[in-house]
């Protein structure tokens, strides 16, 4: 098995945001390592002023399905998923430090869930042995 669980954080709509949830919750869970790296069009959604992401078109008929049975499990939001999931286990996130600058980011401007702005580099060495999922 790998030392942990390296996620890339590339996409910024729900559908993606709840496998990121859930994988990370679950992993932490399991006492695996997380590590997220947040880049691209996830970016927006990791600020302090963050959007609420949107569900692509194509699976607009699903969607009232969806959320009502999510509602009537009363599962947390991918946001409350991770924010536990740091509570609880070794799991941190990352804004990618080209993203950031692209965007006039600072580390004042990101979510408190978000420990820090690194390059790619740095989270290349650090999840050198982890397994890699991108999201």
């Amino acid at each position: 098995m790998s030392k942990g669980l390296a996620i890339i954080m590339f996409s910024g709509t729900a559908d993606k945001f709840i496998p990121l949830g859930v994988l990370t919750q679950t992993a932490a869970n399991l006492g695996v390592p997380v590590r997220i790296f947040v880049t691209g069009f996830a970016t927006p959604y990791f600020t302090k002023n963050k959007p609420q992401p949107r569900f692509p078109k194509e699976f607009e008929d699903m969607v009232p399905g969806l959320l009502k049975g999510l509602e009537k499990m009363k599962a947390p939001s991918w946001y409350d998923m991770v924010r536990e999931a740091k509570e609880v286990g070794d799991v941190k996130v990352y804004v990618c430090s080209l993203i950031a600058e692209a965007l006039g980011l600072k580390k004042e401007d990101l979510d408190p869930i978000v420990d820090d702005i690194v390059g790619a580099t740095f989270f290349m060495k650090e999840t050198a042995e982890y397994e890699v999922i991108f999201i």
